[in-house]
């Protein structure tokens, strides 16, 4: 098969699978509706903000609150993307189909991660409009200083959270054991080590920590990362491609089972 069949028949393979389809549209709702609550909710309690607080107002990020949900399920959707073949037992006859292994995962990255990326981006444009509503008077525009980049960016975090599940799954091979992994890391592990002073220092560094900064609009108070939002971005995308590549060799490495 060449490289544009394999890729029609991973599209195939993905808009056939409920399961993707209702995770995505998971991801959608959720963080818009708690974007659009938290929203609204911190325009009713501005008023009643501690100065420092204020000063750290950030519109563009509350807007995204329900972000944090929302990455729950882009995970699972990356990692039904790929350990759903394990799962079954499909992985021998696409394999069999498509014995460049290589070509295989490339295609599936490459399919998976673009529809990742267009939900992401559609979710994260829906969620600043409809967030900034909420906050009224308290309201950025799209075209501030830092806005689009942190609209165009949120999206970006979704896709690259996608796409580093799937890299998680290629590796694992089971969905329950890369879920019962990912999860913890996301919200354990890394909200462990991004607050407690003794590891702030190591959180800072862990890809969902270090690709949120895209997002933000408004510097936090003293805050003392060092890089800024391209760089917390870059860190995450060296994440990804590490476990891309661990993904890959793996595969290469494996029998189809």
């Amino acid at each position: 098969m060449t490289a544009v069949q394999v890729i029609r028949s991973e599209w195939t393979k993905i808009r056939s699978v409920a399961s993707t389809r209702w995770t995505l549209s998971l991801a959608v709702v959720v963080t818009i509706a708690l974007g659009m609550l938290i929203s609204a909710l911190s325009r009713s309690q501005y008023d009643t903000m501690p100065v420092r607080e204020r000063l750290s107002f950030d519109p563009t990020v509350i807007s995204f609150a329900g972000m944090t949900l929302g990455q729950l399920a882009m995970i699972v959707f990356g990692v039904l993307v790929v350990s759903n073949e394990y799962s079954t037992g499909m992985i021998r006859v696409s394999l069999a189909a498509v014995p460049r292994r290589g070509t295989f995962l490339f295609s599936k990255i490459t399919v998976a991660g673009a529809l990742a990326l267009a939900v992401g981006l559609v979710t994260s444009f829906a969620a600043f409009f409809l967030g900034q509503a909420m906050l009224g008077s308290h309201r950025a525009a799209i075209g501030d200083p830092g806005v689009p980049r942190a609209v165009f960016g949120g999206g970006l975090y979704m896709a690259l959270i996608a796409l580093f599940s799937m890299a998680v799954a290629a590796m694992l091979r089971s969905p329950m054991l890369s879920l019962g992994i990912l999860m913890p890391f996301f919200f354990l592990i890394s909200s462990i080590l991004g607050n407690v002073d003794a590891t702030k220092r190591i959180g800072r560094f862990l890809p969902d920590q270090a690709g949120s900064r895209i997002m933000q609009v408004v510097p936090v108070v003293d805050d003392d990362t060092p890089y800024g939002p391209w760089g917390g971005l870059g860190i995450m995308v060296l994440w990804v491609i590490a476990a891309l590549v661990g993904g890959y060799v793996l595969l290469e490495r494996r029998d189809a089972q």
